[in-house]
């Protein structure tokens, strides 16, 4: 069995796209598409957050005062946690946030994704979609109708008028179907895809 997946406009030169229902018909995983966009923003993170504990401060080589006889609490370090300028008592290190996904829930995610977007008529294949020209508003001027606050634009290669004439539109994302991820196709109002493109996608999730 095999569905369809609309063109973009009645003027766009690109027909409906018939595609297998393995990749694009599938039932909508709520837990596993939140873990996949939990995970991709957990690498994503830096990670690179660094205190010094009490070994790693500068100086306390020796005893500030001795033990007795001061009138003052006892003191082995002026490296103590207590002390201003002292360590941290729990110093944060750099560390991974990374969360491990294999492939075969990667894709099933995905795959997930894509029937929902098509479900909600929210995925649509044109041929146009690459500007002739490398200007901003020829660009705009193509999206117009397109009715949505967020969009996604998947293509088989980024080409340099494609880059160039979106880089200046907030609500208009570029990628190709290696570079697709999770959050981009959950956060699109809309996600066009050329038939190329749209092909590759289907092969790697088949």
């Amino acid at each position: 069995m095999t569905l369809q997946i609309p063109a973009l406009n009645e003027g766009d030169s690109a027909s409906a796209v018939e595609v297998a229902e393995q990749v694009f018909g599938q039932d909508f995983n709520e837990t596993l598409v939140h873990q996949l966009v939990v995970g991709y923003l957990a690498g994503g993170r830096a990670g690179t957050k660094a205190q010094k504990n009490r070994s790693a401060v500068s100086g306390g080589g020796i005893k500030p005062w001795r033990q007795k006889g001061t009138g003052r609490a006892r003191a082995g370090t002026i490296r103590s946690p207590l002390w201003r300028t002292g360590g941290v008592t729990f110093a944060a290190k750099p560390r991974s946030f990374e969360q491990k996904i294999n492939k075969k829930m990667y894709r099933a995610g995905i795959r997930s994704i894509l029937s929902e977007l098509l479900r909600q008529d929210r995925l649509a294949v044109s041929q146009d979609i690459e500007p002739a020209t490398p200007k901003t508003k020829d660009m705009a001027a193509k999206l117009k109708n397109v009715g949505a606050k967020r969009i996604l634009i998947v293509a088989e290669e980024v080409s340099e008028n494609l880059a160039l004439a979106t880089r200046n539109i907030p609500y208009v994302t570029v990628a190709t179907p290696l570079t697709v991820d999770p959050v981009t196709l959950v956060g699109a109002d809309k996600v066009i895809v050329s038939p190329t493109a749209l092909k590759q996608i289907e092969e790697r999730l088949a």
